[in-house]
């Protein structure tokens, strides 16, 4: 599909940010997408037209490295908003193709594992479920709302940030 297209379904689907359905080769892409701010869904056994059904319910952009999913008629003919994705990048490459074609900016990150929105909780509300040197450390936590995960920014925070912070100038990251 062409990207200008996919940009204004996009716009008429009103999404602020968009969220995005992955294809099964596109797990890592998920990953570092939630990590840029945005939900990205991903499975591992997912059948192309459970997600293309699965795009269309949540109105969002499919994005695949499958030219095979191109043959569905509904994407092929731009119902629904998808993007090719060249195999040849890697995974931060694809983080940077998807930013630059839809001309998304990096905004604040998202639980890396499920997509859920971070919230930063009070240090009493982790206690036990930290190491105590890191709560001893430190003063912000944050809790995923969708699978309650808690994190914190350590140094993995902050090689995740150093990523994508090269993923934004456009210098060659790291992430694989």
């Amino acid at each position: 599909m062409q990207i200008a297209k996919c940009k204004l379904l996009i716009e008429n689907l009103k999404m602020e940010p968009p969220q995005f359905a992955c294809d099964a080769m596109l797990g890592g892409l998920a990953r570092w997408l939630r990590a840029a701010g945005y939900d990205a869904g991903w499975r591992a056994d997912v059948k192309d037209w459970d997600l293309v059904r699965q795009t269309i319910r949540e109105k969002s952009v499919l994005l695949t490295s499958d030219t095979g999913i191109f043959r569905i008629g509904i994407v092929r003919d731009g119902e629904v908003p998808a993007v090719l994705i060249p195999t040849s990048l890697k995974v931060a490459e694809q983080l940077r193709f998807v930013l630059d074609q839809l001309k998304l900016d990096v905004l604040k990150p998202r639980c890396m594992s499920c997509g859920g929105i971070l919230v930063e909780v009070i240090k009493e509300h982790v206690r036990g479920k930290v190491p105590s040197r890191t709560l001893d450390r430190l003063d912000h936590f944050y809790q995923c709302q969708r699978c309650q995960r808690i994190f914190w920014q350590g140094t993995h925070w902050q090689r995740i940030r150093e990523q994508l912070d090269q993923v934004r100038q456009g210098t060659r990251p790291n992430a694989r």
